[in-house]
Order: C-alpha cells, then sequence, then structure tokens
C-alpha cells in the first residue's frame, strides 16, 4: 500500500502524533494505512546486548516490560516522562521515534544508546543508525514507501547507571530541555563508559560528544560533572520561542546534565 500511494498516505499507529496534525490541518493525507492489524510488530526481545523493540509496542507495555526494566532502565524512566498514562496507552514506540519531535524522549534516548532502526519496504529492507536517521525537525532517513518495523537499543554495560531527566512547563508536556546520561566507571572510580543526549536545543536530538570527551577515562567527581556540564552547554545553540529564550535553554542544558550525572553515578553497581 505505501508502494502504491506513497506521499499520498500516511501511516497510522497510535494515532498519538498524526491525529492532532490532522486536527489542525497541518497533515493532511488522503490515505491512511492503519497497522493496528498487522501481526509480527508488537514484540519485545533480549538478542545478546540489544533490546529489540517492534515498532507498534505500546509506550506503556515497553514501559513495564520486566525484560526491559532489568537490562535497560533508562527506557522505563524516559517513558515515564512522555505525556501522560492515556497517550502511552494508544501511543507507540515506533511512532514517537519516526515523528521525530526533537524535544521527545524516545528520539533522544535511541541517539543515547546508539539504537538502529529497521525499515522495510517492497522493494527491500535496510537498517540505519540513529545518528544517521534524524535529518532535521520532524525529518527523518525513511523513504516515502518504508516502514519501520524494529528498534534496536544497545544495552550499556550492566553496571552503568543511568539517568534521563527534563525540564517541561507542566507534567506531561514536551520538554523545554531533556538531558540522558549513561555512565559506568571501574572500581577505581576511573570512567570507562560515558552517554550524553540532548533533546529540545535543536532540529534533532544531538549526542554531547564534548562532554562524552570530558568524562572519559577520568574519576567520578562533581568537579569533573560540572566540567562536562559546561563542555554540553558551550557546544548547543538552542531556538527561542514561546516558552523559553536561546539563552535559558543553553542555562538548562548546563543544569540538567550536570545533575543527571550526578544520578547516574549514584546508581553505577559497585561504586553507590
Amino acid at each position: 500500500m505505501l508502494e502504491m500511494h506513497g506521499d499520498d498516505a500516511k501511516i497510522l499507529a497510535g494515532g498519538q502524533s498524526l491525529v492532532p496534525l490532522m486536527n489542525f490541518r497541518l497533515a493532511q493525507p488522503r490515505n491512511l494505512i492503519d497497522l493496528n492489524g498487522v501481526g509480527g510488530l508488537e514484540q519485545i526481545q533480549l538478542r545478546g546486548q540489544t533490546l529489540s523493540v517492534g515498532a507498534m509496542v505500546r509506550q506503556r507495555d515497553a514501559e513495564r516490560s520486566a525484560i526491559a526494566a532489568e537490562r535497560l532502565p533508562i527506557l522505563r524512566e524516559a517513558l515515564e516522562q512522555v505525556a501522560h498514562p492515556a497517550i502511552r496507552n494508544r501511543g507507540t514506540v515506533g511512532g514517537s521515534l519516526v515523528h521525530a519531535d526533537p524535544s521527545a524522549e524516545l528520539p533522544m534516548l535511541a541517539v543515547a544508546l546508539d539504537a538502529v532502526f529497521h525499515l522495510r519496504s517492497s522493494r527491500a529492507a535496510r537498517s540505519i543508525p540513529a545518528r544517521e536517521f534524524y535529518q532535521g525537525y520532524l525529518m527523518t532517513d525513511t523513504a516515502p514507501d518504508e516502514l519501520l518495523v524494529e528498534i534496536d537499543f544497545r544495552m550499556p554495560p550492566r553496571s552503568a547507571g543511568w539517568c534521563c531527566t527534563e525540564v517541561a512547563r507542566r507534567h506531561g508536556d514536551f520538554a523545554i530541555v531533556a538531558v540522558a546520561v549513561l555512565l559506568d566507571c571501574g572500581t577505581d572510580r576511573t570512567i570507562n563508559f560515558a552517554r550524553v543526549a540532548i533533546g529540545g536545543v535543536g532540529p534533532a536530538p544531538l549526542r554531547a560528544l564534548a562532554a562524552e570527551e570530558v568524562l572519559q577515562d577520568r574519576r567520578l567527581d562533581p568537579g569533573l560533572f560540572r566540567r562536562a556540564a559546561d563542555a554540553a552547554m558551550q557546544r548547543v545553540d538552542p531556538p527561542a520561542d514561546i516558552h523559553a529564550s536561546s539563552g535559558y535553554r543553553r542555562q538548562l542544558t548546563g543544569v540538567l546534565v550536570r545533575r543527571a550525572l550526578a544520578v547516574a553515578a549514584t546508581r553505577v553497581k559497585g561504586n553507590a
């Protein structure tokens, strides 16, 4: 059906992003292709060091998944901050990822975890990493006849600490700034794994590589967290809108990165 209708069609999964856009006439597709009767897209599976999530997995199901809670607790923490339970009951993991709102939690987490997106069309199947998937505001590297079928989240070390946090005007609103952090260290408290991702500060979620470089191979220390936060803050150029100025978003980036690192450090197993 995608091959037949192409640009004149939209995929309907949970409808929590598409239907509001249609209500405001921001999206006016001639055809809707409903995936709710399609099987095989609602599985959560552990495959080695990868958590594979089907595109039609409801956000609430992923939030309550025992596998995700044990092996990827940051996914649950991110999902708990997505809108409200009524939205998460219908909204899908794949739908949020493809919608690609730069302030949304799941795209930011996909970037932090080096997720791989599996796309399929009638022509072929292909896989693309998150760093290449997001190309701009509400833009992804998805052809008109392609469907996202599965997402592979690469799991951090078992002992890694985590934190996903944000500031929003009201609970359930899109974040003004959001931050996801993963951190691991050895018994000598030297950091050997660091991931910092930020949402709400540009047209797409981004990895704060400068902050990660500050952290790598250095001992856990509050002063180190401040330097990493400063590095992240200096590399962002956030937009201004009716909710926050560019300067406020930049300052908030530094505050949230520092706080998230401090929380993640307390969750590193064996190094609390």
